[in-house]
């Protein structure tokens, strides 16, 4: 009876202990997957990082639906200033990969972007790249992945505003630049792939008067002027170009910035075809509408380069959701082809090089009292603008 009555104890105890067991495997996080967002938190982008960073924290709330987990893995996100540095970018990235980081995400900066595709693929982790947006980031190698637009699509929404463009003479008035040569590079390759004519006329970036610039532009009487420009010197730059009477006498088109950019074009931004990547008022969609009001929960305001970091962020949780955690190999399975719904609309990460295809849009900038605000003029679909696979 002793042994008996031990026997049921023990018996007892032990299934106590296996209940308490499963009850804690079941609440217990499965370990975290880390990820390192590097980005430009001070430096000449830091309006650009800004915008990255709120977008991905909005985009990691809205995909693990507030609680930061998915699959039961924790995502545990470290933020790293590039400062607009490539050296302090691949510093940081190293770091963090020679501490078992699988998954890193972010950099405005082109130039930096396409140090951090061979790093990705020496060490076999996923990299998502932020609001580069040269071209050759696309299909650089398996491992890279972009969560944002590149030139090519820019260039095509340029397109759009004058039909054919066989036979057209396009001129590329650029700062000489990494942006800037991307761009020239791009409308050749798109634009002139369809039987345009196209120069490019490269402003060094030093450059403090514009004049002789615009003269130029005049001259070459061009049916379409593409401006790929930006920084400080924005204003004096259009200020020269409609002096010369470049904005009256053809259709220029360039990029619509980010909202602390419109009062730089001035008077003349009426005169101006805006191409755009985003704007908070050109989509409307449910995520879209999550994601302005998350941002403005926050205290901030969307902004152009919003999309580029909840792109991302919904990216990670849907990889490491697929994969179970941050296999990499998994990951990179799960994420080419997805097909999803974001702040822009429908997406799709094509297989085959990891392009991201995407609407884009046409605008206008209109005066509303002493501010001037965007109102979309078109939405372009993503087969438009998708650029040829790599």
């Amino acid at each position: 009876m002793r042994m008996q009555r031990w026997t049921a104890l023990s018996v007892a105890a032990l299934t106590g202990m296996l209940v308490a067991g499963c009850s804690g495997s079941t609440t217990t996080d499965k370990s975290a997957v880390k990820v390192a967002v590097v980005y430009s938190k001070t430096g000449l982008l830091a309006a650009y990082g800004k915008n990255y960073v709120e977008g991905f924290n909005a985009g990691l709330d809205y995909a693990t639906h507030g609680t930061g987990k998915v699959s039961g893995h924790k995502i545990d996100v470290t933020f790293a200033d590039d400062a607009g540095d490539p050296a302090k970018a691949t510093a940081a990235a190293k770091q963090y990969i020679g501490t078992g980081y699988k998954i890193v995400a972010g950099t405005e900066d082109s130039g930096i972007a396409t140090q951090l595709g061979p790093l990705a693929e020496q060490n076999k982790i996923l990299y998502i790249s932020g609001p580069a947006a040269a071209d050759k980031i696309t299909g650089k190698n398996r491992y890279v992945f972009r969560s944002g637009r590149q030139t090519y699509q820019d260039v095509a929404t340029a397109g759009t505003f004058v039909g054919d463009p066989t036979g057209k003479k396009v001129l590329v008035f650029a700062q000489d630049s990494t942006f800037g040569q991307g761009n020239a590079a791009a409308v050749k390759a798109v634009l002139g792939g369809k039987g345009a004519q196209v120069t490019d006329l490269m402003v060094p970036a030093t450059a403090t008067d514009f004049t002789p610039f615009a003269r130029q532009a005049a001259q070459a009487k061009a049916d379409l002027i593409f401006v790929a420009w930006a920084g400080a010197t924005t204003l004096p730059m259009w200020q020269a170009l409609d002096q010369q009477q470049v904005l009256s006498s053809t259709t220029v088109v360039t990029g619509l910035g980010n909202a602390a950019s419109f009062s730089a074009y001035g008077p003349v931004a009426e005169k101006i075809s805006f191409l755009s990547y985003y704007f908070p008022q050109a989509p409307n969609n449910a995520v879209n509408t999550a994601m302005v009001s998350a941002i403005q929960k926050a205290g901030s305001s969307a902004d152009l380069f919003s999309p580029d970091g909840f792109v991302a962020a919904q990216m990670i949780v849907h990889a490491v959701g697929s994969a179970g955690g941050d296999n990499v190999d998994k990951m990179i399975k799960a994420l080419e082809g997805w097909t999803f719904d974001a702040p822009k609309g429908s997406e799709t990460i094509r297989a085959s090089d990891h392009s991201m295809l995407q609407p884009m849009f046409q605008a206008k900038l209109a005066q509303q009292g002493t501010t001037w605000q965007p109102t979309l003029v078109k939405t372009i679909s993503a087969e438009t603008t998708a650029p040829p696979a790599v």
